[in-house]
């Protein structure tokens, strides 16, 4: 499945709920399907800084895909970088460089965010791109 086809996908999935309330207990279901992140993990390294939450980020090469692993102290942003995870990982580092990441405007989640939370979905998706383009330059 492309990228784009995991975005479609979610958005499709995120338009069966009717209101908010739905699609943030939605999101926050998907934050708790993460796969576990080593506490070890949870370093000044791994932080992505200019989020009002906590939001670590990790990523390494598997079989010349980008796997990411991620967690936050707060469900919700827990929930908006599984988003990330979900449509990024096991992906190329050339797939994820091209991604286009505006599918993240079509769920509405910007607009019933915060202004900091809404920012923080800019900053993973910046974060996830920065590291698949690391991880590439290391090949």
């Amino acid at each position: 499945m492309t990228i784009t086809e995991k975005q479609n996908e979610l958005l499709e999935e995120l338009g069966f709920f009717q209101d908010w309330t739905e699609r943030y207990e939605y999101v926050i279901g998907l934050g708790k399907k993460l796969a576990p992140m080593p506490e070890e993990a949870k370093d000044a390294e791994h932080l992505i800084k200019g989020c009002q939450s906590q939001v670590w980020l990790d990523a390494h090469m598997d079989g010349g895909k980008v796997r990411y692993l991620a967690d936050s102290d707060s469900l919700i942003t827990k929930g908006m970088i599984a988003l990330f995870v979900r449509v990024l990982d096991d992906e190329t580092p050339d797939a994820i460089l091209t991604a286009d990441m505006s599918f993240i405007d079509r769920t509405g989640l910007k607009e019933h965010l915060a202004p900091t939370r809404a920012n923080a979905l800019n900053l993973m998706a910046t974060q996830m791109k920065q590291r698949a383009l690391q991880l590439s330059t290391n090949l």
